[in-house]
């Protein structure tokens, strides 16, 4: 019982398994319809909608929820499936219930997007369940714009728009004494030590400069101009400004190395 979990209070450590030979075996009775071997087969299956709850990471307090419209998707997959194709249930079923869940958590975002995106992911979400069940396999976002005769960052970007958002305070670890959250994994490079003393040391190499010099660097490197374009507006020839530059630079490795 050390894996005991409840989950939409169901014990997970009692669930059955079956082997595949069993299952099959299983779905012959459902398909001739057998109730008492479709729940059987509902319960026989709950692992596997476990494991899809599981990849979504749990979502805290939202995996019972997630659980119960994962099993309306299990339901919908035995009630579709067709036993004279050479697959397997779990194979076929598996997109159905993400297709569910994912469902679920789009529409309990808390993010609003506007109707017309909504209406594109929902059109690709349905296409990707009718070329999964026409492929036996899950669709790439290439096969989808072309199944709906749309572009593909317009399909790109309805789905990302409706993914669930996640909180930078989520917890992705926890060894009972120290919690390990996303904002902990995310590195910030902007204000690092290393960084700033760079920038302070930068800034006073920069200081050392004519104010000529200071000048064709902040055209030639901030504001992006080619030295032409520098020698026009400042006046004086190309060659002049290409020396002057070379001299601040080498001024400035000088006092920063």
């Amino acid at each position: 019982m050390a894996n005991k979990v409840f989950i939409a209070g169901i014990n997970t450590s009692e669930l059955p398994k079956l082997k595949n030979a069993d299952i099959v075996e299983l779905m012959k009775k459902v398909k001739a319809g057998d109730e008492f071997a479709r729940d059987q087969f509902v319960v026989a299956n709950l692992r596997l909608v476990l494991s899809v709850v599981q990849r979504f990471g749990g979502k805290g307090d939202k995996a019972d929820d997630m659980f119960q419209v994962g099993c309306v998707g299990l339901l919908k997959a035995i009630d579709n499936f067709d036993e004279t194709l050479n697959v397997k249930f779990s194979t076929y079923a598996v997109p159905m219930i993400i297709g569910e869940i994912r469902r679920f958590l789009r529409d309990n975002n808390s993010v609003r997007v506007s109707r017309s995106i909504r209406d594109v992911a929902y059109k690709a979400l349905q296409a990707k369940e009718e070329l999964c069940k026409k492929n036996v396999s899950e669709p790439s976002l290439e096969e989808i714009a072309e199944y709906l005769d749309l572009p593909l960052s317009q399909v790109t970007f309805a789905l990302d728009a409706i993914s669930e958002t996640l909180s930078l305070s989520e917890p992705i670890y926890n060894d009972g004494n120290e919690t390990i959250r996303i904002m902990d994994q995310i590195s910030d490079n902007k204000d690092s030590d290393e960084n700033l003393y760079e920038k302070i040391a930068l800034y006073e190499a920069i200081k050392n400069l004519s104010g000529r010099e200071k000048e064709i660097l902040l055209k030639r490197y901030y504001i992006g101009q080619t030295q032409m374009e520098v020698s026009e507006e400042v006046g004086i020839s190309q060659a002049q400004v290409s020396r002057l530059e070379k001299n601040a630079l080498k001024i400035i490795k000088q006092l920063i190395d």
